[in-house]
């Protein structure tokens, strides 16, 4: 929790996302249509997959990741005109969480699981009064196409090019499938969960709870999941210092794009190094990028997302050990029915597994936040 762990070329993810969201935003704000701004912020999250692969298979994953979003956002904002209140938004973004999930396991998105998708459409479900829905898509679908164009930007200096070579894509594994479902019902649950306790209870911005909940969902051991729901509550702490620091300022328009693409530079370069240390940038860049186009009273806002953060980190840890308990005795009953029980199938979804949640066929440190 407290280690760095080496870098990867993340400044050349950094400097991709960061440019990714700030031009978009600069654009709108010299058009005046700042009211676009959450679409561009949920669009630009294309850039986030594909962080190190090769032009070719980049290209392939992000279309599939910003497809996926197109979808996301359209469904939010379709969820946003019927005037949903908070038990309606808690129903449509379990339904996307589940729904989410099985899209990125079998599309093999990376980072895994449906944290970006329940964060973008509860957001822009949860705000009423959009623009009209042509001028919504058109800014979320070429803020996407302009994160396409900045994934292959490299492929001009013959030192970054990359063979452009299909990749293999062997069949998903019945295991593997299997995984995908299993997956798909914690995040829903996660959601589910963390969502209606943070209604019950009368706070704002349900989802900030039900976005922390899938937080631990994903991670190759039990340890590791525990680990990120701690670092998720310790990193949100920092961030909201920052936030209100950041809001305390006053800053003009431009002046916050300018800070939101310098932290979504920094989100990517300490994301797959250190959770904890990226929420710090994380938490203001999530605040920023939803505040810009709708502002909100910074008090209440800052204490909302400490009440949730910790519902949701603790929905999402209590979740986990449920399922460490029933696959440790699941384990030791195959044990003691004997030898014959050796090969039991209890790797798919089972923590302490590359398999576990949130990480169908991964094998590597998520890069999602």
């Amino acid at each position: 929790m407290f280690s760095i762990a080496p870098a990867h070329n993340d400044h050349h993810v950094g400097i991709r996302c960061g440019v990714g969201i700030g031009l978009p935003l600069f654009t709108l704000l010299l058009m005046g249509r700042i009211d676009l701004a959450i679409f561009v912020a949920f669009g630009a999250f294309t850039g986030i997959y594909g962080r190190n692969e090769p032009h070719r298979q980049r290209l392939g994953h992000q279309l599939r990741a910003g497809t996926l979003m197109l979808l996301v956002i359209l469904a939010g904002v379709l969820t946003s005109r019927l005037g949903p209140d908070a038990w309606g938004i808690v129903l449509g973004t379990t339904l996307v969480a589940g729904l989410g999930t099985i899209a990125t396991g079998f599309w093999r998105l990376r980072p895994a699981g449906s944290l970006f998708h329940i964060f973008a459409y509860a957001a822009i479900a949860s705000v009423p009064g959009h623009p009209p829905l042509w001028q919504a898509m058109l800014a979320a679908g070429a803020t996407i196409a302009f994160a396409l164009i900045l994934g292959q930007a490299a492929m001009l200096w013959p030192k970054y090019r990359t063979d452009w070579v299909k990749p293999a894509r062997p069949g998903l594994s019945l295991a593997q499938r299997r995984t995908i479902y299993v997956d798909a019902a914690l995040y829903a649950t996660a959601a589910a969960a963390a969502g209606s306790i943070a209604s019950l209870l009368g706070i704002g911005h349900n989802y900030w709870a039900m976005v922390a909940a899938t937080v631990p969902l994903v991670g190759a051991t039990f340890r590791h999941r525990i680990q990120r729901g701690l670092s998720r509550m310790l990193g949100t702490a920092g961030g909201l210092a920052v936030t209100a620091v950041i809001l305390v300022a006053g800053l003009a328009p431009w002046q916050l794009i300018l800070v939101i693409a310098v932290l979504q530079c920094g989100a990517e370069l300490f994301i797959a190094r250190n959770y904890a240390l990226a929420q710090v940038v994380i938490t203001p860049l999530a605040l920023l990028s939803t505040e810009l186009s709708h502002p909100s009273d910074p008090a209440v806002l800052i204490q909302d997302r400490v009440l949730e953060t910790v519902i949701g980190a603790v929905v999402g840890m209590t979740l986990v050990v449920l399922v460490q308990v029933w696959s440790t005795r699941n384990r030791k009953s195959g044990n003691a029915a004997g030898p014959g029980n050796a090969g039991e199938p209890a790797n798919a979804g089972k923590p302490g597994n590359a398999g576990g949640p949130g990480n169908a066929g991964k094998t590597t440190a998520p890069a999602g936040s």
